[in-house]
């Protein structure tokens, strides 16, 4: 119900309000001294009154993912272009070893070659 900060979701704070409006709307209704009619109209303005909210918590939910699913599309661009940047970075120093050790053998080899023609000779 709560994440690691401590705070709730907007999704059990819209459940709690409508499950509050609820139980105090019937228990209003229960509770107060009218006719019939008067109960049963007093019952409709309440459901209208809570349909309206629940579509204003809705709506807030909806604004509010869609800017989480933003903001998200925005970290992952950001990984991605880290990870781009250190995997060209790593092509880059593996071609420079290899670029070096491939000198290296070259090296070695034509002081192996002038080193054996010396004996040779």
């Amino acid at each position: 119900m709560s994440n690691s900060e401590g705070r709730y979701s907007a999704g059990c704070v819209a459940i709690a309000f409508l499950l509050g409006g609820a139980v105090g709307a019937g228990l209003a209704t229960l509770l107060t001294p009218k006719t019939g009619s008067e109960v049963r109209n007093r019952i409709r303005e309440q459901a209208y009154a809570a349909r309206g909210e629940a579509y204003k918590v809705a709506d807030d939910v909806r604004y509010k993912a869609s800017e989480l699913l933003d903001k998200s599309k925005g970290v992952v661009e950001q990984k991605r272009a880290v990870l781009e940047s250190a995997y060209e970075a790593g092509k880059e120093a593996m071609s420079r070893e290899k670029e070096r050790l491939v000198a290296r053998m070259k090296s070695e080899r034509a002081e192996e070659d002038t080193s054996s023609e010396q004996e040779e000779a």
